[in-house]
Formats: structure tokens, sequence, C-alpha cells
């Protein structure tokens, strides 16, 4: 039997995953959890075989709760069911340890057989994402080039340490705008704070690129 820890902040929406789940006769849900504390406790105490996890909970992104809960529970594995299909969540949930990706608009068929596949070690995606990143592979292999060049700007600008304020200043913005697209990036590249922004930034030797 394989244990399963499922991770969102709806309770109708845990409730149908566990139903779907639980139809199958080596499946079965031990705890449900609606934030990241409840998962962190959840993880620690249950150690399950798998956790089915949201990132948009109410105390944060699950894309850092990903990185955290792979460290407390290394053989447990992770399967991300979100709403967000976009390629930047995908990219940073499976860099951050997750081992698949379900969007909610998936088929239900699809669900049981991505945790099948990640729990026999296997990576798992649901169609829809598959389709995508096979349209798209430019994007899937770096979420960067989504940004506007303006975002570009700005992200840079950030992963060096400046502050918004800062930022508004290098390039003769409003404070306000900058936090707009501040948000905008973040959103598309799947950061959770600027930490991310300069290990993305480094990772690809972007940080020289600016040097206001």
């Amino acid at each position: 039997m394989y244990s399963i820890v499922l991770v969102d902040d709806h309770a109708i929406v845990r409730e149908g995953f566990k139903r779907l789940i639980e139809m199958e006769p080596d499946l079965e849900v031990i705890a449900e959890c609606r934030c990241a504390d409840d998962a962190v406790e959840a993880i620690n105490h249950r150690r399950p075989d798998l956790v089915a996890l949201d990132l948009s909970l109410p105390d944060g992104s699950g894309l850092p709760l990903i990185e955290h809960l792979h460290s407390l529970a290394p053989d447990t594995h992770i399967v991300v069911l979100s709403m967000h299909d976009g390629e930047p969540y995908v990219s940073e949930a499976l860099r951050r340890g997750a081992s698949g990706y379900v969007t909610k608009g998936a088929a239900p068929e699809e669900l049981v057989a991505g945790l099948r596949q990640v729990m026999q070690g296997d990576t798992f995606l649901s169609s829809d994402l598959r389709q995508r990143r096979a349209e798209r592979p430019s994007e899937a292999l770096d979420p960067v080039n989504r940004l506007t060049a303006r975002e570009r700007e700005v992200f840079l600008l950030l992963a060096a340490g400046k502050a918004p304020k800062q930022v508004a200043a290098v390039l003769g913005v409003g404070q306000k705008t900058i936090y707009i697209h501040r948000a905008s990036l973040m959103g598309k590249l799947g950061a959770g704070s600027e930490l991310d922004l300069y290990r993305m930034a480094s990772e690809r030797g972007l940080l020289s690129e600016r040097k206001n």
C-alpha cells in the first residue's frame, strides 16, 4: 500500500483528489494538509511514500516548500497538482525536487497514472504540459526567455542586489512600476525571492550583463 499526503488549501479539492486516489486498492491518503506548516509536520511524522502538493498555499509558495520537504524526507516523492500550467512553474518545480507535475485541468486518470509512474522512480508530466513543451522547447529550457526587455532589466538589477527603490532610480521610473514588473517576472520565473533571482542570473552567467 502506497501512502500519500495531500497538500491543498481547498477542502473540496482535497476531498475530490482523495476520493479519486482511494478508488485504487493500493493507494491510501494518510493525511490532508491546508498549508506549508501542516505539510512539514505531516511529512516529519508520517513519512509518506508521496506528497501531492498544490503550489498556491496560504502561508507561501509551494516551490520553496518542495525543496524543504525533499530535504526532510529524500525518499518521499513529490507530485505537484496545480492550476498553474505555465512552463516556468513546471521547470522550477522539477528543478527543486518534484518528480511529477499534473495540472488541475488534466483528466482524472492522468493523476493516478502520474502518481504510479513517479512512485516507480520515473518523472511524469500531464499530457497538456508535454504538448506545450514539445511546441515551445526554448521556453521549456529557459523561462528567462519569456521576460520582456524591461522585465529582464528589472530582473538583472534585482538579482544584482539592488532594492526596488534603487532599480526605479536606475531606470528612471516610479517605484510602483518596479513592483509591478517584479511581480510579473517572478511569476514567469517561478521565483519566490530575490535570492532565487540571484541564483537564476548567476547560473546563466547574467550578473555581468548589466553593471549599473
